[in-house]
């Protein structure tokens, strides 16, 4: 039998059968063992073969079928292996916020980074415009500026207030979505606003720290009722980026990757190079400063700030 994993709490699966079924599964023995290195050998949007234990309402995944593609961060635990947050996806969505929690530039530059090196279209929401200040709105108008111009599509939404709701819902429409972003920037409201009947749980920001308190606690997926589905996670604090070699890092920065060629050398780090085409542009303002402060922190390895 083949099934698709909606759901993951660790040890066990939930797999959905083409017919709609939805099976609790667990991963047989011996499936650990080939050559996976993540913490997760499975993860939410695989696609996995199984059958059921004898006599048992619950079954067992013995073989993971091919990925189209999947997205990965540095686990939180010591190991520092990778973490795979989700698998074959049409696009992913970061949900950032200029209200509590403020969702830094660096935060947004590591996840579309990611994005990019594991061939995923990414996006960025705008969540809590009914927080939004005069003030705020200015700087809001301005992250938009850095990253369409780049080719990030970004939109304003309020999931408190339902504005724009029907933006995000044209979008997602037979696609495989990956939510991602802080805790508290308001996903899990945004996926209400998007199916009411879900009724997730949400929770107010930490007053002590600014920083959301966590609403969802493992991946799950859930099926739209327009086509497609959204793939809910749990609200990431920090974002290592991984299995990216320094050289290979600017291909990943789309405003570098189109000048790369133009650079005198081959093998050209864009840091203090002569004849540096992607310097020349930062020096006459075509590339933004954050997004290459960005390039050099994550160059030097300091890549899991907030």
């Amino acid at each position: 039998m083949q099934g698709l994993i909606t759901k993951s709490t660790g040890s066990w699966y939930q797999v959905q059968t083409p017919e709609g079924q939805r099976i609790d599964c667990r991963i047989k023995g011996k499936f650990r063992t080939k050559g996976i290195t993540t913490t997760n050998p499975l993860a939410v949007g695989d696609i996995v073969d199984f059958e059921m234990e004898p006599d048992q309402e619950t079954g067992v995944i013995t073989n993971l079928q091919q990925r189209k593609n999947y997205i990965i961060r540095k686990s939180i635990n010591l190991s520092k292996q990778g973490q795979i947050i989700a698998a074959n996806l049409d696009q992913a969505m970061l949900v950032v916020t200029l209200a509590s929690p403020r969702t830094s530039l660096g935060f947004i530059d590591r996840f579309l980074v990611t994005a990019e090196a594991y061939d995923i279209p990414a996006k960025l929401v705008f969540n809590k415009l009914d927080l939004f200040s005069d003030e705020g709105l200015e700087i809001l108008a301005d992250y938009k500026a850095v990253y369409e111009k780049i080719g990030y599509p970004c939109y304003e939404v309020s999931a408190l207030e339902g504005t724009n709701i029907s933006q995000v819902q044209d979008i997602l429409k037979d696609k495989v979505t990956l939510f991602s972003g802080h805790s508290g920037v308001g996903k899990s409201s945004l996926i209400n606003a998007l199916l009411p009947d879900l009724d997730l749980r949400t929770n107010q920001v930490s007053d002590w720290s600014d920083k959301g308190m966590h609403t969802t606690t493992f991946a799950e997926m859930f099926e739209l009722p327009q086509g497609g589905f959204i793939i809910d996670t749990p609200g990431i604090r920090e974002l290592g980026v991984i299995d990216i070699e320094k050289q290979e890092l600017s291909h990943f920065f789309p405003e570098m990757r189109s000048r790369m060629n133009q650079c005198r050398f081959n093998n050209c780090r864009h840091i203090n190079e002569p004849g540096c085409a992607v310097l020349e542009a930062l020096e006459e303002g075509e590339i933004e400063l954050s997004r290459y402060e960005s390039y050099l922190s994550i160059y030097n390895g300091n890549d899991t700030r907030a």
